[in-house]
């Protein structure tokens, strides 16, 4: 028999190999679910059903691996287990119309360091990419690590994306029918996964943040832009060409104001920040959406108006998406949402006068980690697509 026949008969289905393939991998899902948080070995033969000797060999084989590091406890049962930097590197790297931020973490969801820049609208992707590799290479040098050691990238750009490639002219026009994936894996030299922004945003609060527990949640992020990712029974849920959520270009009013996309009335015409600016902008000319909402904060009418009327749109929105899905919790990030209850109380209000009779109870909160959502959801989506089987 060959030595590639051999090894198929060794992994086949039902052999001692593939067995022990699918038992290491059950214990890899749990310290994976776990995070930063270890787990004892008894814990993990409960939540795996396996018997705690055959838990014992794998920890002892991970740990060998340099994948899994083991602390003593009360008898061998006791022991804790979590993923170790043997395992490896990711990093999370977000995109958006102004700023890049990135973050360098370990399998545990640990993170390591981060970093945020401004960036002129309308970036080139090129400088983007570069100010983003750079940015990277200061955070491994602070951590003692090489580039060697990152297993995969996940990166966030606030656009509707097809197999990598930006798909709209008028959200990053710096980045329209450029193959995002590709380009991005060759300046980083490691494999890179890309998703829109919002979307990783709904795997960093459906994992971490105000969505965990829930199976249906809806993350919106309302900035320059207004779009949503959602989590549909425990799944990011795409679409057939990878662009569902884009609610910011839900019609309110066809006979509206322009949007940028070419229609109007859309939502994002009435709730994103640069509708907030113009309507601020004779009275405070060179303000930017937080010192917009320090004035209201202050009584200042108009800017109280400004984040009533976008609150009201937003619930309008928010309603639409409810009807349709009935999440069990809508999270709000973006730099909007730094208005907290200036924002949210309108948007309720508005869910409420548009949502089906009996449907009006779904929360509406701000995202529990704030701007740093998009950024966590790339480090998340770079780690579900790492293998932490030893070689």
């Amino acid at each position: 028999m060959s030595s590639d026949a051999g090894d198929a008969a060794r992994t086949a289905p039902g052999s001692a190999a593939a067995l022990r393939i699918a038992n290491q991998r059950r214990v890899l899902a749990v310290l994976l679910d776990r995070g930063t948080q270890p787990a004892t070995q008894a814990d993990i033969t409960r939540e795996t059903g396996l018997a705690a000797g055959t838990v014992s060999t794998i920890v002892r084989e991970l740990a060998a691996a340099g994948v899994v590091s083991t602390v003593a406890g009360s008898g061998r049962r006791g022991t804790t287990v979590r993923l170790a930097r043997g395992a490896g590197l990711v990093a999370g790297v977000d995109f958006g119309h102004n700023h890049v931020a990135v973050a360098l973490g370990d399998m545990s969801g640990e993170v390591l360091g981060e970093d945020r820049r401004t960036l002129e609208p309308g970036h080139p992707y090129a400088e983007g990419l570069q100010a983003a590799s750079d940015m990277l290479d200061t955070l491994l040098a602070a951590a003692g690590a090489e580039r060697s050691e990152l297993r995969n990238i996940g990166m966030g750009l606030p656009a509707p994306l097809s197999d990598g490639v930006v798909m709209s002219s008028a959200i990053e026009p710096g980045w329209v029918g450029v193959n995002a994936r590709d380009e991005a894996s060759r300046v980083f030299g490691v494999d890179v996964l890309i998703e829109n922004d919002a979307n990783l945003g709904a795997l960093a609060e459906h994992r971490h943040g105000h969505g965990r527990g829930h199976a249906n949640v809806v993350f919106v992020k309302v900035s320059s832009g207004v779009g949503a990712g959602l989590i549909l029974d425990n799944q990011l849920f795409r679409g057939t060409a990878g662009t569902s959520g884009e609610i910011g270009h839900l019609t309110l009013n066809d006979q509206g104001p322009l949007c940028r996309c070419g229609s109007r009335g859309c939502l994002e015409a009435y709730a994103a920040s640069g509708t907030a600016l113009t309507m601020m902008h004779d009275q405070m000319p060179e303000a930017g959406v937080d010192e917009i909402i320090e004035a209201a904060k202050q009584g200042n009418v108009s800017a109280l108006r400004v984040f009533e009327d976008a609150g009201l749109h937003l619930g309008w929105g928010l309603a639409t998406v409810t009807n349709l899905l009935d999440p069990g919790v809508i999270l709000v990030g973006g730099d909007m949402s730094h208005a907290g209850e200036l924002l949210l109380e309108s948007a309720r209000l508005g869910l409420r006068r548009h949502v089906l009779a009996g449907t009006s109870t779904t929360p509406v909160l701000v995202a529990e980690l704030g701007d740093r959502a998009s950024m966590v959801g790339a480090l998340v989506l770079a780690i579900d697509a790492t293998d932490l089987l030893p070689a």
